[in-house]
C-alpha cells in the first residue's frame, strides 16, 4: 500500500516558490542575487490597516469567527463590489477564505468530478491546472501567445469548450502577462459564454486596481450580468493594500456555490485569521490613496524594465496592462550559448543560467504553460531593477 495520496503525483510544486528559494539558498552563500521571481509589492501594509490589526488584537478579537467570514467584512466586501464594479451581492453570497488562492481552490474542489474540464488561458498563473487536478478535473490548456497580446480570443474559447466543459477561468491583469481584457474584449467571451448555459465562469480579479495608461478594468459579471448567476468573482487584499501575508482573500458568487465552498472550508481551515479579517475590513472602507500612489511607481518602473529588456539582444517585451510583470519573449535566443557555455535549449535553461551566471532570478515561461518566454515582477526597487536590466542585458550580449 502506497504512503503518499495518487492525488499528490498529479501535481507539481509552484516553480515561482522553487525559484525563490533557489535565489535565497544563494544568497545565503554569499552570492549577490536580484530576485525578481516573486510576485509581492515591496511597499508596507498602509498605516491605518496596521492599526486597526492592532486594535484588533488589543479588543481581543483573536477568537473564532464565522467559518467563511465575519459579518462586517462581507457586508465590506458588498460595499466594495457595488461601489467599484457596480455589483449587487449580499452577505450571503461573500465568502472569505486565507488568501486567494484558497477562494479558488475551494471553488474547483467544491465542484468538480472526474472527467470535468476547465479551460485554462496560457500563459497562466502556476496554480490554476494543479488546482484543478487535485479537484480531480481535467485542465485544458489554450496557448494565447504574444501575437494575442496574451489574451484569450472568443474563437479560441469556442473552440476550446466540449460537452465536459465545466468552467473558464479569467486571470485580467494576468499574472505573468500582465494583460488585460477590456470591455470590448471581454464581452466578446462573455457573447461566447452567453451560448453555453453549463459553464461556470471563474474570474480572478487580484489585480484589478493595476492597471496603466488609462486602461479600464471591467470584471465578467459587469459587462454582462446575465452570466452572474454563474460567476465566481474572486479578488482579495493582498497586491492592492501590500497585504500578501495578511492572507485574506474573499469571492462573491450564486448562494448554493458560497454554500458549499463554506463546507470544505469548514472541515479544512475554518476560518480565516480574525486579526488579518478585520485588518482587511479597515482596507476596504478606509482611505484608498495608497493604490493611486502605488500604482504610479508600479506604472514608472513598468516602463524602465520594458524600455531596458528591449534593448537587449534577442529580447522582445510586450508592454503590459496592469500587475507588476512582464513576460518577454527569448524566442531569439533559443540555440544560442551563454558566456559560460551553457547550451540555451528552452527558457528554463536560460533562467537557470542567467541565476547562475549574473545573479538574476527569474520564472522561466514554461512554468506558466507558454515558451519560450520568462516572468519578471518589477515589484522591488528602481535601483534594483536598473541593475537586473544591465546584467540580463550583459547576459544577452554573451550569447553567441
Amino acid at each position: 500500500m502506497a504512503f503518499l495520496s495518487d492525488n499528490l503525483a498529479r501535481v507539481k510544486p509552484s516553480p515561482t516558490i522553487a525559484m525563490t528559494n533557489r535565489a535565497a539558498e544563494l544568497r545565503a552563500q554569499g552570492h549577490d542575487i536580484i530576485g525578481l521571481s516573486a510576485g509581492e509589492p515591496d511597499f508596507d501594509t498602509p498605516d491605518h490597516i496596521r492599526q486597526a490589526g492592532k486594535d484588533a488584537i488589543d479588543a481581543g478579537r483573536t477568537r473564532y469567527t464565522a467559518v467563511d467570514g465575519t459579518p462586517s467584512l462581507k457586508r465590506a466586501i458588498c460595499d466594495k463590489f457595488q461601489r467599484e464594479n457596480g455589483l449587487d451581492y449580499t452577505p450571503a453570497q461573500i465568502t472569505v477564505g486565507t488568501g486567494g488562492k484558497q477562494i479558488l481552490f475551494n471553488a474547483l474542489l467544491a465542484t468538480l468530478n472526474p472527467g470535468d474540464e476547465v479551460i485554462i488561458p496560457a500563459p497562466y498563473w502556476v496554480s490554476y491546472p494543479d488546482m484543478v487536478l487535485l479537484g480531480g478535473g481535467s485542465p485544458v490548456i489554450v496557448p494565447c501567445d504574444i501575437d494575442s497580446g496574451f489574451r484569450l480570443t472568443p474563437e479560441a474559447l469556442t473552440q476550446a469548450i466540449t460537452p465536459r466543459t465545466k468552467w473558464v477561468i479569467l486571470n485580467s491583469p494576468s499574472n505573468p502577462s500582465g494583460a488585460g481584457y477590456d470591455a470590448d474584449q471581454m464581452r466578446a467571451l462573455t457573447d461566447v459564454l452567453l451560448q453555453h448555459p453549463d459553464i461556470w465562469i471563474l474570474s480572478d480579479d487580484i489585480y484589478e486596481h493595476l492597471v496603466f495608461d488609462g486602461f479600464r478594468f471591467v470584471t465578467p459579471a459587469q459587462i454582462e450580468p446575465r452570466l452572474k448567476d454563474r460567476v465566481l468573482t474572486m479578488n482579495g487584499v493582498s497586491k492592492a493594500y501590500a497585504m500578501t501575508g495578511w492572507r485574506i482573500g474573499y469571492g462573491a458568487g450564486p448562494e448554493t456555490l458560497i454554500r458549499a465552498m463554506a463546507k470544505l472550508q469548514s472541515q479544512s481551515t475554518s476560518n480565516p485569521c480574525s486579526i488579518s479579517q478585520f485588518a482587511a475590513e479597515a482596507a476596504l472602507t478606509g482611505p484608498q490613496d495608497y493604490i493611486t500612489d502605488s500604482r504610479a511607481v508600479f506604472q514608472r518602473r513598468r516602463d524602465l524594465v520594458v524600455a531596458g529588456l528591449n534593448a537587449c539582444p534577442g529580447i522582445t517585451c510586450p508592454t503590459p496592462q496592469g500587475a507588476f510583470y512582464v513576460y518577454p519573449s527569448i524566442r531569439d535566443l533559443i540555440g544560442t550559448t551563454s558566456a559560460a557555455g551553457t547550451r540555451i535549449e528552452n527558457d528554463e535553461a536560460f533562467a537557470n543560467a542567467l541565476l547562475d551566471e549574473q545573479g538574476v532570478a527569474v520564472v522561466f515561461g514554461a512554468a506558466f504553460g507558454l515558451s519560450p518566454h520568462f516572468r519578471i515582477s518589477y515589484a522591488t526597487s528602481d535601483a534594483q531593477l536598473t541593475q537586473a536590466i544591465d546584467r540580463i542585458r550583459a547576459f544577452c550580449e554573451g550569447c553567441h
